[in-house]
């Protein structure tokens, strides 16, 4: 699997995002509930330690450990929502910055967007050791 991790540049005509958190199916924040409606592409997993931070996670990419979510194709106006609710436009806070990452998903090499969140954020937080925010596991504090 390539792990290329970068910056999101300008938006392209087609683009993918990954969720991992309360974003995902079912999930309290739901995607497919959201305004251009989302395409669902399927479930994938990308290299990273998920945290939780409390009534949600937050993703550090890289490593040797699996982050598991979902992938959609969505539209621009889909990305800017997206980039409000992850406060990285147009209030800019600094809890996630918005990267690229190539992922195996439902057969395809996809370039997705991924929100990850700032290492200050994820400082003394627990680890969520599946990797899975919907199996809401152990954290590596109570193992």
């Amino acid at each position: 699997m390539d792990s290329t991790i970068t910056d999101a540049p300008g938006a392209p005509a087609e683009r993918y995002v990954f969720v991992y958190g309360t974003l995902r199916q079912g999930e309290q924040r739901d995607i497919n509930h959201l305004s251009p409606a989302p395409v669902l592409i399927g479930p994938c997993k990308t290299y990273g330690t998920l945290y939780n931070l409390g009534c949600y996670p937050g993703v550090r990419l890289g490593g040797q450990g699996w982050v598991q979510g979902e992938a959609y194709r969505i539209t621009p106006a889909l990305e800017r929502q997206l980039d409000a609710i992850e406060e990285v436009w147009p209030q800019q806070t600094g809890e996630y910055a918005k990267r690229e990452v190539a992922m195996q998903c439902a057969g395809l090499t996809i370039t997705c967007l991924v929100y990850e969140a700032s290492e200050e954020r994820v400082r003394g937080c627990s680890v969520m050791v599946s990797g899975d925010w919907v199996k809401r596991p152990l954290l590596a504090d109570e193992s």
